[in-house]
C-alpha cells in the first residue's frame, strides 16, 4: 500500500492507493505531522510514499513522512528516475505535477500519443509521444484570468468558472464570464485539432480542477477519471523500488 502525497499552488492532494486503486483521497492545505499520523494509522499498510511538490519543499515533507513510514521518495523531475524518457531541456525547472501527470497518462494508454491539458492555477498543455515527454506550454488559468480583469482595472468586478454558455454577454459580469470561459475554450479547442491533425490515434486527456467546465464544450477529449499525476506518482514510486 503507497502513500501518494501531492502538494499543488494552492492545495495538497493525500491518497493511499493499494494495488494501483485509490482507496482514500483527501484535500487539504498544507501537509502536517497530525494528518500524516491520522492516514498512516487507518491504513496501517502503507510502507512507502512519494512527495511532489511545486512549493518546493518536498525533501521537506519526505522527511516529516519519514516518521510514519518505512520508504519515502521526494520527487525531483531533475534527478528521480522514472519509466518514460524526457526530452525537456530544462528539467530541474519542470514542474512535478507535469512530468507525474506525463508518466501515469503513459501508463493508462500505452500504445497511443497523449496530449494532457490540466485546467489549475494555469493551464498547462503537455505531450507524451514514443513513450518520450516532449514538454508543452503553459498559460493562466481560468481563476488566474478573472483575477487579472479584477485586480488590473478599476471597475470590472471579479467573476467566477460557469458552466452557461451565451454567444455574448448581456451584462458586464456575463461579459467577463463569457469571455474568460469562450477565450480558454477556444484556445484548448486549437491545440487540440492542432494534436489529431498529426494523428488520428492520438488521445487528448483533460485534467484539473476546472476541466469539468470544458469537457462538454471540447469534443475529442477524455476527461481522467483517476488523477494522471496521483496515478502517474504511484507509478514511479513503484518504479523506484523496482530499481532497488
Amino acid at each position: 500500500m503507497n502513500l501518494i502525497v501531492d502538494i499543488g499552488n494552492t492545495r495538497a492532494k493525500i491518497a493511499v492507493v493499494d494495488n494501483r486503486e485509490v482507496v482514500e483521497q483527501i484535500v487539504v492545505e498544507d501537509v502536517t505531522s497530525d494528518i500524516i499520523a491520522d492516514v498512516t494509522h487507518r491504513h496501517t499498510a502503507i510502507h512507502q510514499a512519494i512527495v511532489a511538490s511545486t512549493r518546493a519543499n518536498a525533501a521537506q515533507v519526505a522527511k516529516m513522512i519519514e516518521e510514519y513510514v518505512e520508504r519515502v521518495v521526494a520527487f525531483n523531475p531533475a534527478t528521480t528516475p522514472i519509466p518514460i524518457g524526457n526530452s525537456y531541456h530544462t528539467p530541474e525547472t519542470l514542474g512535478a505535477d507535469r512530468l507525474a501527470a506525463a508518466v501515469g497518462v503513459a501508463a493508462l494508454y500505452p500504445e497511443r500519443d497523449a496530449m494532457i491539458v490540466d485546467f489549475g492555477t494555469a493551464i498547462t498543455i503537455d505531450y507524451v509521444t514514443g513513450g518520450v515527454f516532449r514538454g508543452g506550454n503553459i498559460s493562466p488559468g481560468v481563476t488566474t484570468r478573472f483575477r487579472a480583469l479584477a485586480d488590473y482595472t478599476a471597475s470590472l468586478p471579479l467573476c467566477t468558472a460557469t458552466e452557461e454558455v451565451l454567444e455574448y454577454g448581456r451584462t458586464t459580469r456575463e461579459a467577463i464570464e463569457q469571455g474568460v470561459m469562450r477565450g480558454v475554450e477556444q484556445e484548448i479547442r486549437g491545440y487540440v485539432e492542432d494534436f489529431l491533425l498529426k494523428s488520428c490515434e492520438n488521445c487528448t486527456i483533460f485534467t484539473g480542477g476546472d476541466a469539468k467546465y470544458f469537457v462538454k464544450r471540447i469534443k475529442n477529449a477524455i476527461f481522467a477519471d483517476c488523477e494522471p499525476v496521483i496515478f502517474g506518482l504511484n507509478r514511479i514510486l513503484e518504479y523506484n523500488a523496482e530499481e532497488l
